[in-house]
């Protein structure tokens, strides 16, 4: 299935998958996510790349969510349908975004803010076409804002304190607003992989 057809629908839950060992100990592992319907059918899968052996072991074990990173989104056959490139920063993060062909769709950019966490929404020309917002008081969400309404959301779900307590592997809600166009899904979407390092890669 092919990235527009899968952001047509109303919501999708990105949910990531953990490995024993990284359950059980403070081991780095890459990152990788199913990217589901509503009902749970899989759709696409994200997969972290990066150095191999025992450099790309150190770099993830060092930097934890601070690294750059390389995310692949595929469809069931393997083919690419989206690449996510997040470039070494000291401060505010950023994520590029292609497509399965390599053609810049994007980015997600970082912004400074003292209560809130916000980013801006990106398009190829560097023009901002959206931001995220996620208020102080409701640390779990992160509003897409366009035009002063909002249009869309990311949702951090809770996933049970068991859950919640041994693993920092995260599942999170995103709904596509009517107005969003399907640039803009596409973004959000990524953005979705940007906020999990950002803010709940290492709370396990």
């Amino acid at each position: 299935m092919s990235l527009p057809a899968v952001i047509r629908s109303d919501s999708l839950v990105v949910r990531q998958k953990k490995e024993l060992t990284e359950m059980f100990t403070d081991l780095e592992s890459r990152n990788n996510y199913a990217i589901e319907s509503p009902t749970g059918g899989t759709m696409l899968y994200a997969a972290e790349s990066g150095k191999d052996g025992v450099m790309g072991f150190l770099v993830r074990s060092a930097l934890k969510s601070s690294r750059p990173f390389k995310i692949s989104i595929r469809d069931a056959r393997g083919a690419s349908v989206l690449e996510l490139d997040r470039p070494w920063r000291w401060f505010l993060a950023r994520l590029d975004v292609f497509d399965g062909k390599g053609v810049a769709q994007g980015a997600i950019q970082q912004r400074w803010s003292l209560l809130a966490k916000r980013f801006s929404i990106l398009d190829a020309s560097g023009k901002e076409v959206a931001q995220l917002h996620g208020p102080m008081l409701r640390p779990w969400t992160f509003k897409v804002m366009a035009g002063g309404s909002e249009v869309g959301k990311i949702s951090k779900q809770w996933g049970g304190l068991l859950r919640e307590a041994m693993t920092d592997a995260d599942t999170f809600g995103v709904e596509f607003g009517p107005a969003m166009t399907p640039q803009l899904r596409t973004l959000t979407l990524a953005a979705t992989f940007l906020i999990d390092f950002c803010y709940f890669e290492d709370n396990g």
